[in-house]
């Protein structure tokens, strides 16, 4: 059974920490503990670390791109541009695991907060194995309106996509904001919705939102208050120490391999690979500079040669083999060229058929290769487009570049013959 310790970080860089040791089922290992955050270094032993840090710093969305990996972090940024209001520039995008529904959460957070969140526990000696918002220690039940109040805010999902933190709100403020209560009570979405609220609070709130509680009793069909006598921190803790929560260490913040402690017992090995290495290079180094000579001479060969069949060309010989295709064509004897524009222009068109959004601006074909500029909705038709070409035998396309202009993406395809 995998230990954890769970540390979350204050919204002030001076403020002090608070953490606790759980285990993957959900049981408490150690009572909470606040304290300079330093001196958490001493009950990590040998558990995995998790660190949560403040709601308030980060902003959770979502979305539904097929890109995966680094091709899905290099795509968020144009994705989300719209519903950001900072450059993407300044922004560190953190794509979760795919729903049920076909969406994924992505946490948004600014590069200036995550290098001041791993500084300050680098700084403390700490290296965290997750950076978790501490809103996703709400966990996400199916069917289930969740809700967290303390501390002047509450954390609310919905149990599907939808979840965000308030401040200084009551919990019917919370619905309101959610479009599932009004000053009629539930509104036509919660009609539909599920009409069951587990709540989770400090005793005080328990006793300073009754009211509100007697309100959604009467609308709701149960309404689950759990006390929280030891804070919020046990109670986010045994949710992200089940895997819950979208880790922000990605990237560039992600972890780094120590490669001079893994290459260590492999030292000897290593040195011997490279002589072996050294001699390879060495003797394709010898292999060159022969078949330098050799070419040197059979170029000299060729040019005496070409120079009897056209004497009166003095230039030098830089292309025998299109040399030799131009004698060729002059006899009448050079083959056509394969035919290769009509035919990608034939695949493009029936991809472009396909996604019917896209717009071509622009093609040019060069050695062979044809390079398209167009523009689509988004990067998922262009991704479309790209499979559509490359299913063909003949044909594959690759995408070279993408940028947002406005509500459209503009992108540079590629085609050629494959193995060309």
């Amino acid at each position: 059974m995998a230990e954890f310790l769970v540390i979350r970080l204050g919204t002030d860089e001076n403020a002090h920490a608070s953490w606790i040791a759980v285990d993957d089922a959900g049981t408490r290992r150690t009572p909470p503990v606040m304290g300079p955050l330093d001196e958490a270094v001493k009950d990590i032993g040998g558990r995995e670390v998790i660190v949560l840090v403040p709601a308030g710093e980060t902003s959770t969305l979502t979305c539904d791109l097929p890109a995966k990996g680094a091709r899905l972090r290099a795509a968020l940024p144009f994705a989300l541009e719209e519903q950001v209001a900072d450059e993407i520039e300044k922004l560190h995008f953190a794509p979760g695991t795919r729903r049920a529904g076909g969406d994924f959460p992505v946490v948004v957070v600014a590069h200036d907060r995550m290098n001041a969140w791993v500084e300050r526990l680098s700084d403390a000696g700490i290296r965290p194995a997750r950076l978790v918002p501490e809103d996703h220690g709400l966990a996400v039940v199916p069917n289930t309106l969740s809700m967290l109040v303390a501390e002047h805010q509450i954390v609310f999902n919905d149990g599907a996509d939808l979840e965000f933190v308030m401040q200084g709100v009551t919990p019917t403020d919370a619905l309101a904001a959610a479009g599932l209560f009004g000053n009629e009570g539930l509104s036509d979405e919660a009609q539909e919705a599920s009409r069951h609220l587990l709540v989770y609070c400090e005793p005080t709130d328990e006793q300073r939102f009754e009211n509100d509680w007697s309100v959604l009793r009467q609308h709701l069909d149960s309404v689950d208050i759990n006390l929280l006598p030891d804070g919020v921190l046990p109670r986010l803790a045994v949710t992200v120490a089940s895997g819950a929560g979208v880790n922000l260490l990605q990237g560039r913040y992600g972890e780094r391999t120590d490669m001079s402690a893994l290459f260590r017992p492999w030292r000897y090995a290593a040195a011997l690979l490279l002589a072996i290495g050294v001699l390879g290079i060495a003797g394709k180094a010898i292999d060159y500079f022969r078949l330098s000579g050799e070419e040197a001479a059979l170029k000299e060969q060729f040019t005496a040669e070409y120079r009897k069949i056209r004497p009166d060309d003095t230039r030098e010989v830089m292309d025998p083999l299109g040399t030799v295709t131009s004698i060729r064509r002059s006899f009448g004897t050079a083959g056509a060229a394969p035919a290769v524009f009509l035919p990608s222009l034939q695949q493009l068109a029936a991809a472009i058929q396909e996604n019917k959004e896209a717009e071509i601006l622009a093609i040019s074909y060069r050695a062979g290769v044809i390079d398209v500029r167009l523009t689509a909705p988004d990067v998922a038709t262009l991704d479309k487009i790209q499979k559509s070409v490359s299913q063909s035998t003949r044909f594959t396309a690759s995408i070279q570049s993408t940028d947002r202009v406005g509500d459209q993406v503009s992108s540079r395809i590629q085609i050629r013959e494959v193995g060309s």
